[in-house]
Order: C-alpha cells, then sequence, then structure tokens
C-alpha cells in the first residue's frame, strides 16, 4: 500500500479547490437555465389567471430577455470596477429577489418586474460566470470548467421541466417559479467563501493578493507563469479599443462570430424552450401531457449537451456544428410539414419526437458553438470586446423571437413558423460551411491566418 507525497495532496486538494468554486459560480448558469424553461410549464396556469392575450403572454416572457439585454452590457463595466466575485454576489441576490418577487406576484405588472430583475440577472451571469471560471482556472482544466457553464444551463432548464411536470396537477406556477430561490440562496452563500478573480486584482494594482487567490487553484510554479500571462494579455488588450473591430485584419472573426450568435437563435430554440407546452397543448395535448413532452425535449437538450462536451475535441468544430445544424433545418421543415397531413392520428406525439431531435442536434452543434467559436476565432487581445457582439446579438434575437411566437402561429400558422425558422437556419449553414474554419488543436494565429484566407477568396 502506498501513501500520497505531499505534493500530490496538495495538487489534489488545488484541483477540489478550483472544482469546488467553479461549481459555486456555475449556479449562476443553473439559475441562467431555470428561469428561462420555467416559464414554459408556468405561462399555461399565468396565462388564465390573469386572463392574458397572445400579446400579453408573449410580453410576460419576453420582459426577461429585456433585462438579459441590459444586463449583458451592464455587466461589463460593473464587472470591471466591482470585481468579479462582488458582481456574481450582486446577482445572486437579484436572483433571489426576482425568484420571490415572481412567486409572490399579485398582478401581471409585478411579474413582469419580477422577470425583468431575473433577466438581468440572467444577462449579467451569462457574462460574468464564464470570465470568473476561466481566470481562476489552470490552463490545463480551463476549457472543461468553462463549458461546465453551459452544462449547468441544460440542466437548469431540464430541472424547470420537472418542476413544472410535478406541479402541472395542481397548477402550481407560484411554486414553480419560487424554488429557483434555493439554488440562488446556495450560491449566495457560496460565493462569500471563494477568492476574487487574480485577473482582477492585478488590474487594480494588487500583485500580492493576486498570486495569493492563484495559490488556492495553482502550483507556485503555475501561479507565477500565469500572473506573467496575465500581465502580457493585459498590455496586449490596452491597445485596443471596440472601433478595431472594425478593421480588415478582425473583420472576418467579428462576422464569423455574429453569424454563429444569430443562427443561434434565428433556428428558434428558445420559442422551443419558452413555449414547447403551448405548441404541444395547441397540437391536442392535455396540460399534463404537454409538459410531460416538455421534459423528454429537456432531457435531449441536456443528455446531447454533454456528449458533444465529450466529442468536441476528437471529432472537432466543423464537423459536428455542420452536422448538427444541417440535421436542425431537416428537423424544422418536418415539423412543419406535420401540420400539413389531414387528421394526423398523435400529432403531438409526432411533434415531440420531432423537437427531441431538434433539441438533440441543436445542443450537440449550435449550443455550445456561440460560446465555443467566439472564444477560439478572436486573438487573445480583442476576444473580450469581441465576444460582446456574439453576446448582444444573442440576447437581441432571443427577445425577437421570444415575442414573436404565438403572433406568428397565428398570422402564418405553426408550419410558417417552423419553415420560417428552417430558412434562416439553411442561410446560416451555408455562411458557416463558406467561411467556418477547424479551430481544433490549431494556434489563435493560425486560425486567424485561415479566416482573413476564406474571405479573401
Amino acid at each position: 500500500m502506498t501513501t500520497a507525497t505531499p505534493p500530490q495532496v496538495a495538487a489534489r486538494g488545488r484541483r477540489g479547490a478550483v472544482l469546488g468554486a467553479s461549481t459555486i459560480a456555475a449556479l449562476g448558469g443553473l439559475l441562467f437555465g431555470y428561469d428561462t424553461g420555467v416559464i414554459s410549464a408556468a405561462l399555461l396556469y399565468i396565462a388564465p389567471e390573469f386572463a392574458l392575450s397572445d400579446a400579453a403572454q408573449q410580453f410576460v416572457v419576453a420582459s426577461l430577455l429585456l433585462g438579459a439585454i441590459a444586463g449583458a452590457v451592464g455587466a461589463g463595466p460593473l464587472v470591471d470596477r466591482i470585481g468579479r466575485k462582488t458582481t456574481l454576489i450582486v446577482l445572486s441576490a437579484v436572483f433571489t429577489l426576482g425568484a420571490l418577487l415572481s412567486a409572490l406576484a399579485p398582478s401581471t405588472d409585478v411579474l413582469v418586474v419580477a422577470r425583468i430583475l431575473l433577466g438581468l440577472a440572467i444577462g449579467g451571469s451569462s457574462l460574468v460566470v464564464p470570465t470568473y471560471i476561466a481566470e481562476i482556472a489552470p490552463p490545463t482544466l480551463r476549457g472543461r470548467l468553462v463549458s461546465m457553464n453551459q452544462l449547468m444551463i441544460t440542466i437548469g432548464i431540464f430541472t424547470s421541466y420537472l418542476v413544472g411536470y410535478a406541479f402541472a396537477e395542481s397548477g402550481g406556477w407560484r411554486w414553480m417559479l419560487g424554488l429557483a430561490v434555493v439554488p440562488s440562496v446556495i450560491m449566495l452563500i457560496g460565493l462569500f467563501t471563494l477568492a476574487e478573480s487574480p485577473r482582477w486584482l492585478l488590474t487594480k494594482g494588487r500583485a500580492e493578493e493576486a498570486r495569493n487567490a492563484l495559490l488556492r487553484t495553482h502550483s507556485p510554479a503555475d501561479a507565477d507563469a500565469s500572473l506573467d500571462e496575465m500581465r502580457e494579455t493585459m498590455r496586449e488588450e490596452s491597445r485596443f479599443s471596440y472601433r478595431d473591430l472594425l478593421k480588415p485584419k478582425l473583420r472576418p472573426a467579428v462576422l464569423l462570430g455574429f453569424a454563429v450568435a444569430a443562427t443561434n437563435q434565428l433556428v428558434g430554440v428558445n420559442a422551443v424552450i419558452y413555449y414547447a407546452p403551448t405548441i404541444l397543448k395547441q397540437a391536442g395535448m392535455g396540460d399534463s401531457a404537454a409538459i410531460l413532452s416538455s421534459v423528454g425535449i429537456g432531457a435531449a437538450n441536456m443528455i446531447f449537451t454533454m456528449l458533444a462536451l465529450l466529442l468536441i475535441d476528437k471529432v472537432g468544430r466543423r464537423p459536428l456544428l455542420l452536422g448538427g445544424t444541417a440535421v436542425v433545418v431537416a428537423v424544422l421543415f418536418g415539423l412543419g410539414a406535420l401540420y400539413l397531413l389531414p387528421s394526423v392520428h398523435g400529432l403531438g406525439l409526432l411533434l415531440t419526437a420531432g423537437l427531441m431531435l431538434y433539441e438533440a442536434a441543436f445542443a450537440a452543434s449550435l449550443g455550445l458553438a456561440i460560446w465555443l467559436i467566439n472564444s477560439e476565432v478572436f486573438p487573445t487581445a480583442v476576444r473580450g470586446k469581441a465576444a460582446g457582439v456574439g453576446t448582444v446579438t444573442h440576447w437581441g434575437l432571443d427577445f425577437l423571437i421570444s415575442i414573436s411566437v404565438l403572433t406568428l402561429i397565428n398570422a402564418l400558422t405553426a408550419t410558417g413558423l417552423f419553415w420560417i425558422y428552417g430558412l434562416f437556419g439553411l442561410v446560416g449553414l451555408v455562411y458557416l460551411y463558406r467561411n467556418l474554419p477547424e479551430t481544433k488543436n490549431r494556434t489563435l494565429e493560425d486560425i486567424e491566418s485561415s479566416l482573413r484566407g476564406r474571405s479573401e477568396a
């Protein structure tokens, strides 16, 4: 029997520390998923209680996205001013307040205010959580730990569907919305045990504190190396402004980041996340059956996100993204065609199967790509500024999708809705096929050169 040497014990301790800190921060991703997904079931009971029209239902859903746009834009200056940890503490408090206010809302107006608050927290966390995890993680664990945020989002969505089904029989929409308090309070308490981001401390001239923070998750040699890397990156970033994103050298990467973010939303994924039970109910399913079907859709999203995380470094970005997007487009046209068939027996079950396939293909391609591609196609010095373009595109289009779903179904039928999303997806697929390079195992300089070559071809 062998015993672990002190260095091995220390390494395990550091690994446990960074995993624990990343998990606490990634609860922001779980809350992101839960608060966006739970409205799909709750809306079936909120609408009759408050006598909401289709337009009012859409605004209740979309109000969260208004907050998310503001949160994503406002979090950047805030996180640089007060720090990553402090910003996360503020966001978790807002998550808690929004969940409580949602559960207690006496009117539609109060519910909308609560969802705007939740949106502020979601938009902010979509920026701050990956940033914080990336800045505390050792290089060997950074990719997997940052990807944990996306996985937690899918777990949050799946959990919200399970909770929705659990309270479907009683119509307890207030419980559905209010249970988000549990992870938000856990996150709030846990954050007080974490260190501040070493990179932020370094930007404030607190080099010794930055090194001490790194030593919680890095060996001494790795901590010193990381500090040197941060200093070099900060010097590079200071040379660039947002105006530089328009220069010819960076334009191909910016356009690609925009195209991935736009395609991610324009295939209608959040129409499915927010309105799946409503769509299935309109196809003849009862409330409980429609919500149970959405659980299967959420499970497909979560499971295939896990599989994609395992495969992304083996198969590559380009095959997964292009192959998955092609399946998404084909399924969208197929779903639209289902509504044209006369008197289809079991239409609800066929739609459920189609939506599960759609969500699985999306999760394994566009679901990961919006964050991964944006993190790989930009030079390090402008990555933060450039990724903001994709983030604002994501939330802006998410808002437009969420506020138009029921209106488009009434105007164009469900067939028209799915086919419009399919056409958008087809345009995005063609653009990505022509312009997306493979980024697996390639240097940033090589990727940048490849992008310029494609744009000039």
